[in-house]
Parts: C-alpha cells; structure tokens; sequence
C-alpha cells in the first residue's frame, strides 16, 4: 500500500507541473591577465580575480513542446557578431529558432573586453587583441555549450513570479551649468521594481530563479583591475548561498542611466549584491502568482537611424582635442571612402510571453529607464507583469528616449565615440523601438 501512495503522489506532482525546466552554467572567468572593458581610463590588463564570471542558462518547456531558452551573462555586453554566430549554432545543432533564445549580459564593468564591443576605448597590442579574440572565441562555444546543457536537463517543472524592490540605484544624469554630466540625480527617474521568477521541481525544491534590477554594474571604477561581476555577481552568490543547489541568474534591465550610490569601494559591491540577494531571497519565501503556457515568443531586427551627417561633419572632428573623437572622424571617414557611410544600425527587440500570466521583452543596447517606465504604462503591466530587459542579443550603444536625446550627454551623445558610432540617433528613436516592442507583442498575443 505504501508502494502505492507514494507512485500516487509522484503522479500527482507530475500532473501538476505546467513546464519541463533545465538548468546549464559554465565559469567564463578568462585565464590569466586581460584587458578590462568599460572604463577608457584603464591603462593596463586585469591582475587577478575577485569571484568567477558565468554564463548560465535556463531552458523553459510547455506542455506542447515549445521551448525557450535564456541565457544570463557576467559581461560587458555581447555583439551581435558573437550573439548571431551562437543563435545560428543553436539552432543547426538543438533546433532552437532565433526568436526562443534570449541573450542578456550584466555590463559588468569588471569583465573582460570582448570582440567588437568598445575596443576602441583601449590602446591595445597586437597580443591584446589576439588575447581578445581568443576568450571571444571560447566563450562563443561556452554560450553554445551552455545552452544544450540547459536542453539536455529538462525536467517537470513550476513557474511563479513575485517582485520586489531595490534602492541602491540612482539616476546619474546631472543637469550642471556647463551642461550634463555624469554624477547624481536623486530626483530622476529609476525603477526600483526587482522582478523574480521562480523555478521549482515538482517536490517544491529550488532549482532555479530569474531576477533583474535596472542599474549599471558599475560600483567599481576604472582604478579597479581585479575580474568580478560587480554587485550582480555578489547577488547570485547571496541567493545561491541561501539555496543550496538551484542556480540563481541576473537580468540586466533598463538601466543605463543608473548607478548605483555610493560607490568606489569593493566592499559597496558585495554590500549591494547581499542587500539585492536578500530581497529576491525573501520574495522567494512569499506568495509567488504562478506562471503558465503556453510559451510564445517574436524576434524582431529593425533598424534606427542616426541624426544626418556629411564628410565635413567629421572632417570638422578631426580637428578635435579629443583622441576618441578623432579616432572616431578617421574610422566614419574610411566608411565614406568606401561609400558606405553609417547612417542605420540594427536594432533586436525580442518578446517572450508565458500564457497570459508574464511577458519578457528583451531590447539590445544601453537603453534608458524610460523606456520601462513607458512600457509598463503602455502595456499595462498592473494586470499583466512585464519585464522589460536591456543588453539583450547585441549591444551595439547607448538608446536614448526623446528626452535624454534632447538634454545632451553621455548616454546621448559623448558614448558614441566609443561604440565607433557616428553620433546621436534621430529623435525617432524612441518611436521606432516603440513600434517594434508593439509588433512582437502582437505576435505573442499580448
């Protein structure tokens, strides 16, 4: 008889899992010294390590048999040369379409550089870069790897979601007499919203949380030369710590206009990441909605364009005081030398939707908090949560809204240089985003 209670409760717990779920995770931390993305201040590559890099990933099943997978990253911010070569080696080798795999990085600023993202900050050798592309390369197959391990652990699942909240963030575009700068707005908009997802096995155990703050990883600056992934990475331990076998795993939300305050100090860093890991640890432990399919998902390329320019508009630049700004001219220069000025980059907006329970929407770039802020307007998130991610498949510059574009500063316009840009993006940005996000939404049914 107890043979017999005990196949009926296994059943029971069966019946009632809405999902198969797997978790994949890989130490991406680079052997030996090489050179730090983030800061141009750096003059020299990393010397040691604080706490390992991950990539993990997270592999969602309905009961119909389609998948998602997503996948969190301790980097600066993947390109699309590295993301678009991963996406088609999932898909040849696992079946995956493009639109059911999510690619988000933390933008530690603590990380290595990566291949085709923001090198030109640095002034590197030749045995920089071949180091460079070296750790690119392999973390293109971590991310690959990382990926069928996360397929190949699928296994009957729950879903639920809760949200929290975090404070350590602040808006950092500070209206000064000789214009923007970075430095504090506490009067500025943020989100302070942390949303988690929780993944459980049948039993009730642990097996994985998703969770996302909008901040930059920045609490460490440039003078800092040991690898970490910053307050994100010290906030996966504190969850993980406290969870003893699940994987805990950041987002990277809409927070390029955010930092957190104070900060400079390692000890800032692990005091934010168990200050974080606390907050998603006690929405864990409390009434979680739960979440169910089926699993639909939209991935979309569209294009935004720049603010109009000429030959002489760089020509002018050459002139320039500033090295990055001339680096740049020359670089915008050879383009229109080969006829191929860049007046457009693509652009990846990308939403998955779990039943009519949750919806994530995932934006490439360094996208401003307004842009959550609206979206949760637009779309209602009072009655259908949304998660709104940044750094999500390419992170080719910073995206201003309409308004940032029009006050000025870093995030608008002096980031461009080091993204080898040609400048600020034309004042439809924010309308041009906008009316992708609004297309994959439709196409998931939301």
């Amino acid at each position: 008889m107890r043979n017999i209670y005990v196949l009926m409760m296994m059943a029971a717990a069966l019946a009632a899992a809405d999902f198969k779920a797997g978790v994949g995770r890989l130490k991406i931390t680079p052997e030996g010294p090489i050179w730090m993305s983030g800061y141009a201040a750096r003059k020299h590559p990393s010397e040691g390590v604080v706490c390992d890099l991950w990539a993990k990933a997270l592999a969602i099943q309905d009961a119909k048999g389609s998948r998602v997978v997503i996948v969190a990253t301790d980097v600066i911010g993947l390109p699309r040369a590295i993301s678009d070569l991963v996406a088609a080696r999932v898909q040849k080798e696992y079946g995956l379409e493009r639109a059911r795999l999510v690619l988000n990085s933390s933008h530690t600023h603590t990380g290595p550089v990566l291949r085709g993202n923001l090198e030109t900050m640095f002034d590197l050798t030749e045995p920089d870069r071949q180091r460079i592309r070296q750790y690119s390369q392999k973390l293109t197959d971590d991310l690959v790897a990382v990926v069928g391990a996360a397929l190949g652990d699928l296994q009957p699942a729950q879903l639920s979601y809760g949200h929290g909240r975090a404070s350590f963030a602040i808006n950092r575009r500070e209206l000064t007499p000789k214009g923007m700068r970075i430095g504090l707005n506490p009067n500025g908009p943020t989100d302070p919203e942390v949303p988690v997802l929780r993944v459980t096995a049948p039993d009730g155990r642990l097996r994985a949380v998703l969770f996302g703050y909008a901040c930059h990883n920045t609490t460490l600056g440039g003078d800092f030369y040991q690898i970490t992934g910053d307050y994100a990475g010290f906030a996966q331990m504190e969850v993980e710590k406290a969870h003893p076998g699940a994987t805990a795993m950041f987002l990277e939300l809409c927070g390029a206009d955010q930092n957190p305050n104070p900060r400079g100090k390692l000890e800032l860093a692990q005091q934010y990441g168990q200050a974080l890991g606390a907050e998603v640890n006690r929405v864990l432990a409390g009434g979680l909605k739960r979440v169910r399919g089926p699993i639909r998902a939209a991935f979309q390329v569209t294009e935004l364009a720049f603010a109009p320019h000429t030959r002489e508009t760089f020509e002018q630049r050459l002139k320039d005081s500033n090295p990055y700004i001339v680096s740049n001219a020359r670089t915008m220069l050879k383009a229109y030398d080969e006829g191929r000025p860049v007046r457009r980059t693509p652009y990846p907006v990308q939403a998955v939707r779990f039943g009519k329970d949750l919806t994530l929407v995932a934006l490439g770039g360094e996208v401003v908090v307004d842009y959550v802020l609206r979206a949760k307007r637009d779309f209602n998130a009072a009655r259908e949560p949304l998660i709104v991610a940044g750094y999500s498949n390419d992170v080719m510059c910073y995206i201003p809204s309409v308004r940032v574009l029009k006050e000025g500063g870093y995030e608008a316009v002096d980031s461009m240089y080091y993204y080898d840009q040609p400048g600020p993006l034309a004042e439809d940005v924010e309308e041009r985003v906008f009316a992708a996000i609004r297309n994959v939404l439709k196409r998931v049914g939301r």
